[in-house]
């Protein structure tokens, strides 16, 4: 059989791999970070019903610049934002994706800071722009001092703060994203996927007048229990959205895309009240782990990154074989466990418990 070795790829895609998050149908599943508390039965009726509704014209195609869910969106984060400084795409990858291939791209580089969202690089190497990765300190919190020296040594056209930070679930304070901004002339992203999560921060999109270099990107993915429609969304100043125009796919999201995130803004207090309790689940997971003796690391996001694990690999399978399914990011001595019902956590607590102290070992 032809391999991936046999074929002209560009040279920058030489030698990597797909993204791929572990995927098994376990009881209990929580290495992907989605929100797994099921969306309230009003929700679906509503969804359900606006997708009946879109149905019936998909002989058409769908409004290609989706005014409807910008609107919503627009309402959704509030701030006196306008539907022409939201734009949404096939998740958020997607909408980084635009932002890589309008401002990234040959002789350009994107810089972020390690570990984080692993799909920062792959989204580099995708659209041929250079990938600079600057380590986190030991406790993976950026300062305003790191930022800035970073950006003056390195000079890249485009940086990715990710906040709450993926897989480490370290808040992001406003004075960095302040610094950042004014440190350097090109894009600056702050990736607010998990930002409903933290409950003391406000979002980045407070900071976006006068700074149209500013972009929020987001996400419907995880607070809103989305993760399956594939919905992300960015805010930022009208030039910007044009800007995405000029590289987005004709009609790139579907009529039926549009029906059910446009249902769910409209129930967004509904879709949300899940939020507190995986807070409270995040926490209680926390402190019981801490009391274990392992070393947990603040998150404001809905998971944790937990260190002290004598094997994380052996850890991983042997919960897996338990029927328990979390991250094993490679990371020395770690784990990342998404926070999920209650029932989930009484699980996890348990199965980590009966493994003892530092978990499996091989």
């Amino acid at each position: 059989m032809t391999s991936l070795s046999d074929l002209p790829l560009r040279a920058n895609l030489v030698g990597k791999q797909p993204y791929g998050a572990p995927q098994d149908a376990v009881p209990v599943s929580l290495n992907v970070n989605e929100n797994t508390h099921p969306l309230p039965d009003e929700v679906v009726a509503d969804i359900a019903a606006s997708l009946a509704a879109a149905v019936r014209g998909v002989n058409r195609y769908p409004d290609r610049e989706f005014g409807e869910l910008r609107a919503a969106l627009a309402g959704y984060l509030g701030h006196g934002l306008q539907p022409e400084q939201l734009w949404a795409a096939n998740g958020s990858n997607e909408v980084l994706q635009q932002i890589l291939q309008a401002f990234g791209g040959p002789g350009r580089s994107l810089l972020s800071f390690t570990p984080s969202y692993s799909m920062y690089p792959l989204l580099a190497s995708g659209t041929d722009t250079a990938w600079i990765d600057v380590p986190r300190p030991a406790d993976y919190a950026l300062t305003p001092e790191l930022v800035t020296a970073a950006l003056a040594e390195h000079r890249p056209d485009v940086v990715i703060l990710c906040g709450p930070n993926n897989p480490t679930g370290t808040p992001l304070d406003r004075e960095v994203i302040l610094a950042a901004y004014d440190a350097f002339d090109g894009i600056l992203i702050v990736d607010e996927a998990y930002q409903e999560f933290d409950a003391e921060r406000e979002s980045a999109v407070t900071l976006l007048p006068g700074r149209h270099r500013l972009l929020v990107s987001r996400t419907m993915s995880k607070a809103f229990a989305f993760a399956g429609v594939r919905l992300g969304y960015l805010a930022a100043d009208p030039a910007i959205v044009d800007a995405l125009r000029l590289v987005r796919l004709p009609y790139h999201l579907s009529a039926l895309t549009q029906a059910a995130a446009t249902a769910a803004l409209r129930h967004s207090g509904a879709m949300l009240r899940a939020v507190a309790d995986i807070r409270d689940q995040r926490d209680r997971l926390a402190a019981v782990l801490t009391g274990l003796g392992y070393t947990v690391h603040e998150s404001g996001a809905n998971f944790i990154l937990v260190g002290g694990f004598s094997d994380p690999g052996a850890t991983f399978e042997a919960l897996r074989a338990r029927g328990i399914l979390i991250r094993n990011l490679s990371i020395p001595g770690h784990l990342r466990i998404t926070a999920g019902t209650a029932a989930e956590t009484d699980a996890v607590i348990a199965a980590i418990t009966e493994l003892g102290p530092g978990g499996a070992t091989a």
